[in-house]
C-alpha cells in the first residue's frame, strides 16, 4: 500500500511538473495577445501651419521684428555719419595732414568700427532671440499635441506637409512634394486644425486678460 501510494504521488508530481508550465502559459496568452493587439493610431501635424497661424507666434516674431527696425535705424544713423565724415574729408576744405584732417580720419576709423561691432553684436543677438522664439513655440505646439494625442489615442504622431504635389509650380517643389516621408492620409489623421485652434483659444485668453496695475510704492504696505 505504501509503494502504491508513493507511485501515485510520484506520478501526480511529474503530471505537476508537465501541466504546470503549459496552464502558466495558457494563463498568459490572452494578456500578450491583447498587448499584440493593441491599435496604432498614428496622426500628423504641419508643423509650418501651425506656427504661422499661431497666434502667439505672429506677436512674437512682430516684436522681434520691430526690435530690428529699431536696430536698422541705429544703424543708418552710424552709416549716416560716416558719409558726412567721409565728405568733409574730400572737400578738399581741409589741409593735407593739418590736425584737423587727422581728427576727422580718426573719427572715421572710429564710427566704422562702432558700425562694425554694433551689427555683428545685434547680428548674434537676434538670432538667439529668434532662435528662443521658435523653441518657446515648439514646446507649446509640442505640450499641445501631446494633450491630444494622449485624450483621443494616438500613439504616434508625426510632422508632414500640408502642400500636395498638385500645388507646386516649379521642379525643385515637385522633387521636395515627391520626397516627402507621407504618400497617403486620411483626412482625419490630420489634427493640426484642432491643435492650432486649442492653442490659440489658449493664448488669446491669456492675450485678453487686463494686466494688474503697479501699485504706487507711496502706497505700498511697508513690512
Amino acid at each position: 500500500m505504501k509503494k502504491l501510494i508513493v507511485s501515485l504521488a510520484s506520478v501526480a508530481l511529474v503530471a505537476a511538473c508537465v501541466l504546470g508550465p503549459s496552464a502558466a502559459v495558457s494563463q498568459e496568452k490572452p494578456k500578450a495577445a491583447a498587448a499584440v493587439d493593441a491599435p496604432h493610431q498614428i496622426g500628423l501635424i504641419d508643423m509650418a501651419y501651425a506656427f504661422k497661424e499661431y497666434g502667439k507666434f505672429k506677436t512674437m516674431s512682430e516684436s522681434l521684428k520691430s526690435e530690428v527696425e529699431a536696430t536698422d535705424s541705429e544703424a543708418k544713423a552710424m552709416v549716416t555719419k560716416l558719409q558726412t565724415l567721409q565728405g568733409q574729408l574730400a572737400s578738399g576744405t581741409i589741409a593735407e595732414g593739418s590736425p584737423d584732417q587727422a581728427k576727422l580720419e580718426q573719427e572715421f576709423v572710429k564710427t566704422q568700427t562702432e558700425l562694425e561691432t554694433f551689427k555683428k553684436m545685434k547680428q548674434r543677438e537676434f538670432l538667439r532671440k529668434e532662435a528662443d522664439v521658435y523653441k518657446v513655440i515648439y514646446l507649446e505646439v509640442q505640450d499641445a499635441v501631446k494633450l491630444y494625442a494622449d485624450y483621443y489615442h494616438y500613439t504616434l504622431v508625426m510632422r508632414f506637409n500640408r502642400d500636395t504635389v498638385e500645388g507646386a509650380d516649379n521642379p525643385q517643389e515637385i522633387i521636395q512634394s515627391m520626397n516627402r516621408p507621407v504618400v497617403f492620409h486620411r483626412t482625419q489623421d490630420d489634427i493640426t486644425e484642432p491643435v492650432l485652434k486649442y492653442l490659440n483659444d489658449q493664448y488669446n485668453k491669456t492675450a485678453a486678460r487686463p494686466a494688474t496695475p503697479a501699485t504706487p510704492a507711496s502706497q505700498r504696505k511697508q513690512p
